[in-house]
């Protein structure tokens, strides 16, 4: 089992900014804290009509994912939060239901769903906030934009039950639920939070040019849930 996140710095030379740096993820986001900033455009999912990989890095300035994740603005995040609700998102709820999950109780495991659009895992409309950070898993590289959308999605409480009996081992060694393995959250510092919603007009978009997330090649999996995206211009 590998070391907790207090001792992420200390196991490993390479890590080391899991312990110093200054610009770790996740960090509490305080509404009152974000600034209103109306450069932001608004985002827009376009896939083309491809598979999607999940893992994204920026592909102007980088030839790979792992030369992306040692350098400047090499990989941005987009995050989305979940409400246990009595009802669910159209995509959790083809993700979740007991056909699917029963097919990936312990790492590695695979089954193929046919025709799941990632579109349908996003709100109709949102907005964002963003921030200057970290990977939240070792080497704790501060490289990433994070990107997290203001309207949570629901997931009902069978769901997330399911989610947290899955192993994040193989049926050879012992059972580790994937339950509790976020890592805490990280000081904030003189790092910034924006959003692009103005708060005195929550539901006017700001202005400029559309940016689009797109799929870009992945190179090695990340050791958590989560969804990664690169802003283009179009």
């Amino acid at each position: 089992m590998p070391p907790g996140p207090p001792f992420w710095g200390l196991v490993n030379a390479a890590w080391s900014l899991c312990a110093v740096g200054k610009r770790q993820s996740p960090v509490d986001v305080e509404l009152k804290r974000v600034l209103y900033d109306p450069f932001l455009p608004p985002l827009r999912l376009s896939t083309g009509g491809e598979k999607v990989q999940l893992i994204h890095f920026n592909q102007e300035l980088y030839g790979n994912f792992s030369a992306a994740s040692r350098g400047p603005n090499g990989l941005a995040i987009l995050s989305l939060f979940v409400n246990v609700a009595g009802s669910s998102n159209p995509f959790l709820s083809r993700l979740l239901n007991r056909d699917t999950i029963t097919r990936i109780s312990y790492k590695n495991d695979a089954y193929f769903l046919q025709d799941l659009s990632l579109e349908l895992l996003f709100p109709e409309s949102f907005g964002f906030i963003t921030y200057q950070g970290s990977l939240s898993t070792p080497p704790c590289s501060e490289t990433v934009t994070w990107i997290l959308i203001d309207r949570v999605l629901n997931i009902t409480s069978l769901q997330m039950h399911s989610l947290r009996l899955l192993s994040q081992n193989p049926p050879s060694q012992i059972f580790q639920s994937l339950s509790g393995n976020g890592r805490p959250l990280q000081p904030l510092a003189h790092r910034a939070l924006r959003g692009n919603r103005d708060p005195r007009h929550p539901e006017r978009r700001c202005r400029g040019p559309n940016y689009r997330l797109h799929g870009m090649v992945q190179s090695e999996p990340l050791p958590r849930l989560g969804l990664t995206c690169l802003c283009v211009s179009p």
